[in-house]
């Protein structure tokens, strides 16, 4: 049973609109909201590689008051093309609450991530931001050019997406397929439109996402 500081917790729970554009950002992205009790309730999941303990760190302070234990570091065996090692990963999880619920149905059809279909009104630079921080790469250093790895989502997703980044903010894509999935493709003509847009939230521990060549051209601070 839950103890009643939590149950109290559960009642004054509500989002920010900081916290909502991060819960979108994220539900992109690495996020996971679960429920253990039939979609009653959902609690949101956050874990990464240990080499992030910042963006974790970061992503706790954002829902301090939504978590009950601090992010804990676990060991986990993986197995790569036959070889299996031990990696740790840090993660953390709130508290479940039916605050979550709306954005659990937006998100998942029959157990499976899916991109919802108000989607275009829920995209902001922020939640941008986000999604890049969990699931975006730079070609290399020597281009300006990225793109969001998004294995996990339909054909029909993709293009949804694809038509939100053009209608809105102008932003041209292409997808580009991989052994295990695809890839938004960022084209060189609209990327900096798009690097615009995320830089200002990227925290100082995920820069390292962002181009190189493009970042000599910031204003200096």
């Amino acid at each position: 049973m839950r103890s009643k500081k939590i149950e109290n917790l559960v009642h004054h729970l509500k989002l920010t609109d900081e916290q909502r554009e991060i819960l979108i950002g994220t539900m992109l992205g690495d996020g996971h909201l679960e429920t253990k009790n039939n979609g009653r309730t959902y609690r949101l999941k956050i874990e990464h590689t240990i080499l992030q303990r910042s963006y974790v760190e970061w992503f706790y302070k954002k829902f301090q008051d939504w978590v009950i234990t601090a992010p804990v570091v676990r060991s986990r065996a993986i197995t790569f093309r036959g070889q299996t090692k031990a990696c740790d990963r840090i993660g953390f999880a709130t508290i479940s609450t039916g605050s979550l619920r709306f954005y659990a149905k937006q998100f998942y059809k029959n157990g499976k991530k899916i991109v919802p279909k108000l989607i275009h009104r829920w995209v902001t630079p922020k939640v941008l931001a986000v999604w890049y921080m969990d699931d975006g790469s730079i070609k290399s250093n020597h281009h300006k050019t990225v793109f969001l790895n998004t294995h996990n989502f339909t054909d029909q997703d993709l293009e949804l997406l694809q038509k939100v980044f053009e209608k809105k903010y102008g932003i041209k894509t292409s997808i580009r397929t991989q052994k295990d999935g695809k890839q938004i493709y960022f084209l060189s003509e609209t990327v900096q439109i798009f690097l615009k847009l995320i830089e200002p939230y990227v925290i100082p521990s995920m820069r390292y996402k962002l181009p190189k060549v493009w970042l000599t051209q910031l204003p200096k601070m």
